[in-house]
């Protein structure tokens, strides 16, 4: 995706903060019409706003979606509006209005080709939707909405409704039935697969770009901008905006390849540079979280102040993303270079699937050579890959069918979708053969470090005994009983057979470090320097073993991964490049930064 979203300040009426339950995560709209209602919000007017509907099918061949729900479950408007129109699929001819008549916001979603200009849709939401809204005339809205509409695309004025003041609050709560939309869960992992292959090419067509796109608002009257809002609501926005940002630029990435793959390095670079900036301001962003988080808190305006420049560093990446979108759309053009693409993804998928037979081999053969938590974090990958090239052929019979057909804008938006779903597959892949790579390292470096633990355990056994009489020895006692356990532990472990390299590794090298920060004094300057470049390549390992299954979890599970993850997860990523920075000047700093 390189096109963000528009996300504006949220006018709210009385909310705190985000909802505590996400009762109404981007819903699937009715299939018996064009109106879902979950709070009961048109009551014995639902007739008359299916009527405007169809008057502007009739007259623009448009459709205008309306939902209403209690809340946008913790959701930014526009982002629910946004992943509401891409789960159902909504094109260049469809408008989505969503209104949470609990927490007092809206917000609409129009494809940047739907034909409407930015001060059209602008228009309509300022004389047709928002006085209804003020007044809790539900109906209205979406007449005025319709009628508006309708209006404005032959150059008309949008014709002012006809306010009926209704009920503040329709259905008084968020239903609680929606648990099932609470979980990413490997059950749904085709879905999940599909839905992302479909945002990367729908959210760009639905975005902010030139002639039109979404935007979002309260009607309450709060002002838009973020220093209004209270500090409660400014931390949530920042947390929204930091994994919205995030998927923005993952989906960016994963549309850069492909881009890269078709036209090559030179005809991208525009592109690449934006992701790069985009990727810098949003590093930024997760570093200033991280301190919020740590243990020395910040007084509120020193708070407000780090919240505010996170909004505006993740605004500033979404924008650049932005600033390159048309670009880049004229560039992939799936539209007219649908069949082409068509082919590239095909070819992807043949990759993929000898790659995935071979992964599951490889998962069958880890399982046999080391414990089960071993590969724990790849144990399902291959069943995941194979569902997501499902998934992927899917998309492209689809895809064939309507190319056959002459529909490339149909085709474009399943080969995007195969896109999505194939980037996934690789990923998962990719990670089993990293994962088999990494225990094969880490029971290559276990006897060594088993070795190295062996000699500190010796070092400080002395220690122990050159220690002045009367001076205590529990803390140095203890550290040598920890570590003499874990060798122990180790050992058993090994003598099993199954057991797992990079975890007792991980152990190993922690007991040690222990040993050594006992032992720093009695050693000199250079053995130390010497002891760390040798423990650095340990401690990396381990690092990059732990960044990178964490990472691959992120990329293929997305909406199931908050912003707290995320920010602990840059924050691993930086100090493992400071680390990297560090190794040949200062091996201690770098070992330090690893562990």
């Amino acid at each position: 995706m390189l096109l963000a979203a528009a996300l504006l300040g949220l006018g709210g009426w009385g909310v705190a903060g985000a909802p505590a339950a996400r009762a109404e995560d981007p819903v699937t709209l009715s299939r018996q019409g064009q109106i879902t209602d979950r709070v009961g919000a048109l009551g014995d007017r639902k007739a008359a706003v299916a009527a405007a509907l169809e008057k502007l099918y009739a007259a623009h061949r448009i459709q205008l979606f309306v939902a209403y729900v209690h809340d946008f479950s913790g959701r930014s408007a526009q982002s629910w509006a946004d992943a509401t129109a891409q789960k159902n699929g909504l094109g260049r001819d469809d408008v989505l209005l969503a209104v949470a008549t609990g927490t007092r916001q809206y917000a609409y979603s129009a494809d940047v080709d739907s034909g409407f200009t930015e001060a059209q849709l602008a228009d309509v939401a300022r004389v047709a939707i928002e006085p209804a809204l003020r007044q809790n005339d539900w109906a209205g809205a979406a007449i005025g909405a319709a009628d508006g509409y309708r209006a404005v695309l032959p150059g008309k004025p949008v014709p002012e409704p006809a306010v009926t003041p209704g009920v503040a609050d329709p259905g008084g709560g968020p239903d609680g039935g929606g648990g099932a939309g609470d979980y990413v869960l490997p059950v749904v992992a085709v879905g999940a697969a599909g839905a992302l292959g479909a945002y990367a090419y729908l959210r760009r067509r639905r975005g902010a770009g030139a002639g039109g796109g979404s935007r979002t608002t309260g009607w309450a009257g709060q002002p838009p901008t973020t220093t209004a809002l209270p500090l409660p609501e400014l931390d949530a926005k920042a947390g929204a905006l930091l994994v919205e940002t995030d998927d923005a630029i993952r989906t960016s990435e994963e549309e850069l390849g492909f881009a890269t793959a078709q036209f090559g390095e030179a005809a991208v670079g525009a592109f690449t540079a934006a992701v790069a900036f985009a990727q810098s301001e949003l590093t930024a962003a997760f570093r200033l979280r991280q301190q919020l988080d740590d243990a020395y808190p910040e007084d509120d305006p020193t708070r407000r102040r780090m919240l505010d420049e996170i909004v505006a560093r993740c605004t500033e990446a979404n924008r650049r993303l932005d600033a390159e979108a048309a670009d880049f759309d004229r560039l992939r053009d799936l539209e007219r270079n649908a069949p082409q693409a068509l082919a590239a993804v095909e070819a992807h998928v043949r990759d993929l699937t000898g790659r995935t037979t071979t992964a599951g081999a490889t998962l069958t053969a880890l399982a046999g050579r080391y414990a089960d938590s071993a590969a724990a974090p790849v144990a399902s990958n291959a069943e995941q890959a194979g569902e997501r090239l499902l998934f992927a052929t899917s998309s492209l019979g689809e895809a064939r069918t309507a190319v056959d057909g002459g529909d490339n804008g149909r085709a474009a938006v399943h080969v995007r979708a195969a896109e999505g779903a194939v980037d996934q597959a690789a990923t998962l892949v990719d990670a089993v053969e990293r994962r088999a790579r990494e225990l094969a390292e880490a029971a290559g470096k276990l006897p060594g470090a088993l070795t190295e633990t062996d000699t500190d355990l010796a070092d400080a056994r002395g220690l122990l005994t050159g220690t002045a009489h009367g001076s205590s020895t529990a803390d140095l006692r203890g550290r040598i009983a920890r570590a003499e356990a874990v060798l122990a532990g180790v050992r058993r472990e090994q003598a099993a057979g199954r057991y797992d390299p990079i975890d007792a590794l991980r152990r190993v090298e922690e007991a040690d470090a222990v040993l050594d920060e006992a032992l720093a004094g009695a050693r000199e300057r250079e053995s130390g320097r010497q002891r760390a470049a040798a423990l650095l390549d340990q401690a990396t390992l381990s690092a990059r073993s732990a960044i990178g299954a964490a990472t691959d979890y992120i990329t293929t599970s997305r909406g199931a991964v908050g912003s707290q993850a995320r920010t602990r997860l840059a924050e691993a990523a930086r100090r493992l490049e400071r680390s990297a920075a560090l190794a040949e000047p200062d091996p201690a700093a770098a070992l330090a930064q690893a562990q």
